[in-house]
């Protein structure tokens, strides 16, 4: 491992523990293990431990640290636990939850567009990551072939929930997305309760790319 790399990794996570992003020892471990520049474009990899999004082609862009660690936080990720993310872009994310839930646990992400959901393929596997599983398709519908989820992740801004979504999460479950306009949501926490109750809790301003579909 290139140790310049690894001391970038470790300043950047200990910055996001100062700041209050990193606060579990599983979301920690998993931003020092998974090698964020090797989501990302060639020509901009030193900026990959820099806390901000860095644009990944087709007017995507990766997430910044922070948001992926809160996000993932938030989640409250237990091992073996079946999660679906949305907008998998590159596939960093996706890499950071495989983490948390263990080999024991299962990552559905979808990337709509051909080149990203491509490359995370390939860079996934590549790293070992056989737990997680690359889909090609409309994010807005979920993946109705492997739900119901433990933990549903939305990395695309919505106007409001995709109600695919909320029929997929299971009862107990946990579904993050972004709500609101264009380029401008509140991140939202909706938990589902064992009978089914809906629970939804706005978590802050945040700005993503909008989500796309027939749900969008």
């Amino acid at each position: 491992m290139n140790d310049k790399r690894l001391d970038e990794r470790k300043k950047l996570v200990e910055n996001l523990k100062r700041k209050g992003y990193v606060r579990s020892k599983s979301v920690e471990i998993a931003l020092l293990k998974v090698p964020r520049h090797k989501f990302i474009p060639p020509n901009i990899r030193g900026q990959a431990y820099v806390d901000s999004p860095q644009p990944i082609g087709n007017g995507q862009t990766i997430s910044a640290p922070h948001m992926v660690a809160m996000m993932v936080e938030e989640l409250n990720l237990e091992k073996g636990m079946k999660v679906l993310e949305v907008g998998g872009g590159r596939g960093y994310h996706a890499a950071v939850i495989a983490e948390v839930v263990g080999k024991e646990g299962e990552v559905y992400t979808i990337e709509r567009i051909d080149n990203l959901s491509e490359y995370a393929d390939k860079m996934l596997s590549k790293l070992g990551y056989n737990n997680v599983h690359v889909i090609k398709a409309d994010g807005s519908k979920g993946y109705s072939e492997e739900a119901p989820f433990d933990r549903i992740s939305v990395a695309c801004g919505a106007r409001e929930v995709p109600p695919p979504l909320l029929e997929q999460l299971k009862p107990g479950g946990i579904l993050l997305i972004p709500i609101g306009k264009y380029f401008y949501q509140e991140l939202t926490k909706i938990t589902k309760s064992k009978d089914g109750e809906i629970k939804k809790e706005r978590l802050g301003g945040v700005l993503f790319v909008p989500l796309q579909g027939e749900y969008s």
